[in-house]
């Protein structure tokens, strides 16, 4: 896998890390996110500790994650009875002597 070696800056602490090409951009998005979400907390608590600055963002941010995921589990589960309801009615009208027997 072809990587690319990209620099980010979070909290006046540059990070190398080597990223796949088409995902240096989100990195770099992620870490604006996570800095600027850092400094609002660091306004509104009065924080100047970096290291819990940074540990509530990402305590924000995975329970969002957290969020999503059970939310999108929910969806495949309502849209897997929903397709299995579609197919037996498309079963019934492509199949209708199988059925009443």
């Amino acid at each position: 896998m072809e990587t690319v070696q990209a620099s980010v800056n979070i909290l006046g602490r540059t990070y190398r890390l080597r990223v796949a090409p088409g995902d240096e951009a989100a990195l770099r998005k992620a870490a604006e996110s996570i800095e600027s979400q850092a400094r609002q907390y660091g306004n509104m608590y009065a924080y100047n500790d970096h290291q819990d600055l940074l540990a509530m963002v990402a305590l924000t941010q995975i329970t969002q994650l957290v969020k999503v995921q059970d939310s999108l589990r929910y969806k495949d589960t309502e849209l897997e009875q929903r397709l299995a309801s579609i197919d037996q009615i498309l079963d019934g009208i492509l199949h209708p002597t199988q059925n009443s027997l």
